[in-house]
């Protein structure tokens, strides 16, 4: 059966400032689902607080608007009780780098299987435009008074130290990339994070459309614009570890280039895949080792009544030792 991607959107208004880089990752995921096939009732997209918590009223999936910072506790839970169900929890950099910072770190030594999507323009866009975790120290975007006196956090690398198997970054306003970027983190097994650069047309002034394109950044030699985001797979940069694993040496090595391309930064940014690692077990897969019928029948999919109704479970004996007695 074939899928429209019309068949992902909602009649909702979207209200974002326009030029908004929020505008691109929407479309992208409404193509990748259509793309993957997955039927939206087997899609729950989860977000937190900010302008991203709003991508759940414009994707028609089951959409759960979580609390500031908690989509990956809510996304985590729903996946074990369903694990049949495509999940996908989304913040922007303020939400999920920001306050949800501990969720990010604990859920990659999980490695559950869904996929974090984080649209990364460095300011907080709905509260008027403070610096996010992402905006890097002596930065001064126009929304700010005086230069940014902290150091910014590398995403990318907090992902690898905290055991994402999936890492990625793409860039809004090229929706091909995204969909093709969305499409392998929503199959891979296991955690993905995808990094999604993207402009704040409102309160951010520097990482603009026009500063990733190098409007400012002119070839001596040609009078063009050099763009500063190029792909990982134009080159022969290499993501993936086997299931098999590799050799220590081999191993290394591949981290080596990995922090070498996650720390480029500049005139030359990388997108694509960075890291893709198909050896780690998936939290799933261990919970199965110990409960073997855990994916025929996870507890979203128990029955909780009997045919007539009555609940299955007898919860009495619970409630009288509960029972407080004057």
């Amino acid at each position: 059966m074939a899928f429209k991607v019309a068949e992902y959107k909602t009649d909702v208004h979207i209200d974002w400032c326009p030029g908004c880089g929020d505008f691109g990752i929407t479309s992208a995921l409404q193509q990748a689902l259509a793309e993957l096939e997955i039927e939206p009732h087997n899609v729950a997209l989860f977000s937190g607080i900010g302008c991203s918590g709003k991508f759940p009223h414009y994707v028609n999936a089951y959409g759960i608007h979580t609390l500031h910072g908690r989509p990956l506790p809510f996304a985590i839970g729903c996946k074990l009780a369903n694990p049949h169900l495509t999940v996908i929890a989304i913040s922007g950099d303020g939400d999920g780098l920001g306050i949800g910072v501990g969720h990010f770190v604990n859920a990659g030594r999980r490695n559950v299987d869904i996929t974090y999507i984080v649209a990364n323009n460095g300011v907080y866009g709905l509260t008027k435009g403070q610096a996010s975790p992402t905006l890097r120290l002596g930065l001064k975007t126009k929304s700010l008074p005086k230069p940014n006196i902290n150091e910014g956090i590398n995403p990318l690398l907090l992902a690898f130290a905290s055991g994402y198997t999936f890492i990625a970054r793409t860039y809004s306003y090229d929706v091909r990339h995204q969909v093709e970027t969305f499409k392998q983190g929503i199959l891979h097994r296991g955690l993905a994070y995808i990094d999604v650069l993207q402009g704040c047309p409102t309160y951010n002034d520097l990482w603009t459309k026009d500063w990733y394109m190098g409007r400012d950044h002119i070839d001596p030699e040609t009078g063009k614009p050099q763009p500063r985001l190029y792909r990982l797979e134009d080159t022969d940069y290499d993501p993936v570890i086997p299931p098999e694993g590799l050799s220590k040496e081999e191993y290394e090595a591949r981290v080596a280039r990995f922090v070498q391309k996650a720390l480029e930064w500049g005139d030359r940014i990388p997108i694509g895949v960075f890291w893709k690692d198909e050896s780690v077990s998936t939290y799933e897969d261990r919970i199965r080792a110990t409960a073997p019928t855990y994916l025929d029948l996870p507890p979203a999919l128990r029955p909780i009544c009997d045919e007539d109704g009555r609940p299955l479970t007898d919860i009495r004996k619970f409630l009288d030792e509960l029972r407080v007695t004057g």
